[in-house]
């Protein structure tokens, strides 16, 4: 078990959530859009959340700023969060828009405050864990779809609550938080969606 929990660590990195989140969306609204639209739209999420990211990290670690893409430290996870925080605005502007994406504009809304509260933190020496603020966030923000549509969704739900305990473990087992910031991680991506979907349930 103790070689497979990093997997976890791998599978649910924060990079690759923003893809999930729109792969579900779409899944659970596809009498709503065509499967052309909805593959240009996870392109352009993919692009922005993904591709430009580790482009960015690879050019951060070029100069020397991080050395990992875990990125372990306190010091060398500001300024890949700044730029996450920009990256967010850009799609939640022009690409996830309230007028054509409403739940799923808010998801990265949410997404952007966790993002904002977890430099914020940094600045305080506090370091939260992104894994767990990602994977909890997209957990209530599938509650939410679920009880927006009116689709129960319960394998889907508690599919993801487990992985909330996997990755927690995964993390662990890493050494790379401690139980608190695990805490304060999940705290993080749980309470901004829960504040937001107020708005489009």
């Amino acid at each position: 078990m103790k070689k497979i929990l990093p997997f976890f660590s791998y599978i649910f990195h924060p990079i690759f959530i923003s893809v999930y989140a729109g792969m579900i969306y779409l899944y659970l609204n596809s009498s709503f859009f065509t499967t052309l639209e909805g593959f240009f739209l996870l392109l352009q999420i993919a692009l922005i959340t993904i591709l430009i990211p580790i482009l960015c990290f690879f050019l951060l670690r070029t100069v020397g700023k991080v050395d990992s893409i875990m990125m372990a430290t306190i010091t060398q996870r500001k300024l890949p969060l700044i730029i996450q925080c920009f990256l967010i605005i850009l799609l939640v502007r022009k690409t996830v828009t309230i007028e054509y994406y409403p739940e799923l504009h808010f998801f990265f809304l949410a997404g952007l405050l966790s993002t904002v509260l977890a430099v914020v933190l940094l600045f305080f020496k506090i370091k939260a864990s992104l894994h767990m603020m990602a994977i909890s966030s997209i957990t209530i923000f599938v509650i939410g779809l679920s009880i927006h549509s009116q689709m129960e969704q319960i394998n889907l739900i508690f599919f993801l609550v487990l992985m909330n305990g996997f990755v927690a473990a995964s993390r662990l087992e890493m050494k790379a938080h401690t139980n608190i910031e695990l805490v304060i991680g999940f705290f993080l991506g749980m309470l901004p969606q829960v504040l937001l979907m107020q708005i489009w349930l």
